[in-house]
């Protein structure tokens, strides 16, 4: 995991002291992208879940954001080559760029080498970044942080670093687009099902402060949980496939414009409400 927290410490005060950069989210231009959680077909019944998100590829297709990300949990079962091919059959009806993070359901809660090559065969990498009007939004592999691998923790560590490094020096606000939140209400609340380890958390927490992250959007709770934590907006946000708040099945829409924090409302879809 990361580094020792000596030299974790050692290289947060480094990076602040050279960026100091203001979280004031300058993006280039106004834009408004998806967030879409958990479709993961087969939690609320297969062919439901295969529907209800059909309904949200049209939906967003009406509404013509520039974007969408979809937080992990594509499908209910790890093993599933047919949940991973309707998946995909699915995605491809948006007319817009969408990127997708692995979730626990998609590569297991504890990943193997051989299933995490599997994703990236029949899904794509599980880390990497893009860039849209001045923005910068960096799709992680949180499972690697529930449940750290060899290698591929530590790659993930590496990268983020250098990614978020790259961003500052290029004073581009940074969103970062996961599956687990590193907390849900309280960034000292204490590990559980829905969040990352402690440790962990507040080494990222430490690391976005210092590079002007200025949200984090991730699904896994199925539920609408919105938390601030110095200036960083943290938003998991309800499902197409089950809920448990309550909420009807629907997407969250992000406005982007000057200054963050940023405006988004979540949208049930037009057909499915319960």
């Amino acid at each position: 995991m990361f580094c020792s927290r000596r030299q974790f410490l050692t290289e947060c005060a480094a990076a602040v002291s050279i960026t100091l950069i203001p979280r004031q989210g300058h993006a280039e231009a106004a834009f408004t992208f998806a967030q879409l959680c958990d479709t993961q077909l087969g939690m609320g019944g297969y062919e439901h879940d295969v529907q209800t998100f059909r309904q949200a590829v049209a939906d967003l297709n009406t509404l013509k954001p520039d974007f969408v990300v979809i937080c992990g949990d594509l499908i209910n079962e790890t093993n599933s080559d047919q949940a991973f091919a309707d998946f995909n059959e699915i995605k491809a009806g948006f007319e817009m760029p969408c990127y997708c993070a692995a979730g626990n359901h998609d590569i297991s809660n504890a990943p193997t080498p051989a299933l995490l090559a599997r994703y990236r065969k029949l899904v794509g990498d599980d880390v990497f970044q893009f860039q849209h009007k001045g923005c910068t939004f960096l799709v992680v592999n949180t499972q690697l942080w529930k449940s750290p691998m060899p290698v591929e923790t530590e790659k993930q560590d590496a990268w983020l670093r250098e990614a978020l490094k790259a961003a500052a020096e290029r004073t581009s606000p940074v969103f970062i687009v996961g599956h687990y939140p590193p907390f849900i209400k309280d960034p000292m609340e204490a590990e559980e099902y829905f969040n990352l380890p402690v440790e962990t958390r507040r080494q990222l927490l430490a690391l976005f402060k210092a590079h002007n992250v200025v949200a984090v959007t991730t699904g896994h709770t199925h539920r609408n949980e919105i938390a601030r934590y110095d200036g960083i907006q943290f938003v998991s946000s309800a499902t197409t496939s089950k809920n448990f708040d309550g909420a009807p099945f629907g997407f969250r829409l992000w406005h982007i414009k000057k200054p963050s924090p940023y405006e988004h409302e979540y949208v049930p879809l037009t057909k499915y409400s319960a």
